[in-house]
């Protein structure tokens, strides 16, 4: 075995971990150092989170080197990857309260319902109805449910198709638009947090 053989490490993009827990050298890296030292590497500890932390820890590549130089002085190292890990903190959940789960639900149940009616006021849907019912029967009818009740079922089917979800449950495993979304906003948010704590380290250093 060479012992200037080099060490390869790559910091991963995001981790989630409990509060108060200890982070390891495998935790926020993927290890390869000829094969066979990689398992004493992983368990080595880098951070512990403290309360006063909060939510959210930024790991820096440099704590990294300076923790396997002390260990290792004289290994070589091949970086890869990004420079810095975003940590998020989870801590327990409360149950939440039964009112306030009604009261969300009937806010969200009446202003979806809302807009719905309104769009269809604005684009005169039920003018539209009774027309496509009069070139298809020949019939004048003020209330076309021969229309109407499919279209409404087609609403709820195209919701369920659009969110690609039952309940907890997805329809496939492609993502929807809104998994595309809050995707992208994770991505800007963690971009944001990475942008700050470099200025912050920018001030202390001045």
């Amino acid at each position: 075995m060479e012992e200037n053989q080099p060490l390869f490490l790559r910091l991963r993009k995001r981790l989630t971990v409990r509060e108060n827990a200890l982070i390891t050298l495998g935790d926020l890296c993927q290890l390869y150092w000829d094969g066979q030292r990689e398992e004493t590497l992983a368990k080595i500890p880098v951070y512990k989170v403290r309360p006063e932390d909060g939510d959210l820890v930024i790991v820096d590549i440099m704590q990294i080197i300076k923790k396997l130089r002390t260990m290792y002085p004289d290994v070589v190292l091949e970086v890869q990857g990004a420079s810095q890990l975003i940590v998020e903190v989870t801590r327990p959940r409360k149950r939440p309260h039964l009112i306030a789960v009604v009261l969300v639900w009937l806010l969200l149940f009446v202003g979806s319902g809302l807009a719905i009616m309104n769009f269809h006021a604005d684009v005169s849907m039920p003018q539209v109805h009774q027309r496509i019912y009069y070139l298809i029967t020949g019939e004048q009818d003020a209330h076309p449910m021969l229309l109407q009740i499919p279209y409404s079922i087609g609403i709820g089917l195209g919701m369920v198709l659009f969110f690609n979800h039952i309940f907890r449950k997805k329809i496939n495993e492609e993502p929807s638009p809104l998994d595309v979304e809050m995707f992208l906003y994770q991505q800007n948010l963690d971009q944001y947090y990475l942008q700050h704590e470099n200025k912050e380290n920018e001030k202390d250093k001045s």
